[in-house]
């Protein structure tokens, strides 16, 4: 069996935008659900979402433990032998809280495809296949969630540039890429989540990616 690490944040968790049992899509609904069934038997999605996870910030507001670069290594130790890590983070780089450039976002993911590199958690304690998802752009309004607009503030503008960013990075890294934003959109429930159509659809593209690179 083929194992498949699906790295994110909120949107590989499942956060819902229309009305769900503790605000989460159920498991066949979420995009890893979705890869699971386009993947078919012989792979294994492993779900690692988790809502606020950044790039490579402690947020001083949330926790500490939304870095993603300190949880990434004992998250791939404790799951090898992986064929394919996926990574979609960025969303939460946004917040106005960090105060970081777009293009330092990217360098955050730069710094998580460094730790899959050096983890030894592919085959025979290989190097996985990594995939890097650029999220799609978030809307520039937040709907039903005003408190997001603060928290946000400036954010759209560097969203834009993710797709651009992002696959410089993996071109960079030699990992593969794939660009969300032709895929999917960002809610207008609230400016950064996904609708269900969207998740699923997210899925769909993802699997197809993962079967061409294990």
């Amino acid at each position: 069996m083929k194992n498949v690490l699906a790295y994110g944040d909120s949107n590989t968790w499942g956060a819902a935008t229309v009305p769900r049992p503790d605000e989460r899509y159920a498991r066949d609904e979420r995009w890893t659900g979705v890869a699971q069934a386009e993947l078919g038997p012989d792979w294994h999605v492993i779900e690692e979402g988790l809502p606020g996870r950044s790039t490579v910030h402690s947020d001083p507001v949330e926790g500490e433990y939304m870095n993603g670069k300190t949880y990434l290594l004992p998250c791939l130790r404790s799951h090898r032998p992986l064929d394919v890590v996926v990574i979609m983070l960025g969303t939460n780089d946004l917040k106005a809280r960090f105060h970081v450039p777009a293009e330092d976002i990217a360098k955050g993911v730069g710094e998580l495809i460094k730790v899959i590199k050096q983890a030894e958690a592919g085959n025979d304690a290989g190097v996985p296949k990594i995939l890097v998802v650029a999220p799609p752009p978030m809307l520039d309004h937040t709907g039903q969630k005003p408190e997001y607009t603060p928290m946000l503030e400036g954010g759209y503008a560097k969203s834009l540039k993710f797709a651009t960013l992002y696959a410089a990075i993996a071109k960079e890294h030699g990992v593969a890429f794939l660009d969300a934003g032709q895929h999917i959109h960002s809610s207008a429930f609230d400016g950064i989540h996904l609708d269900p159509a969207d998740q699923a659809a997210l899925g769909k593209a993802i699997a197809a990616v993962v079967k061409t690179l294990a």
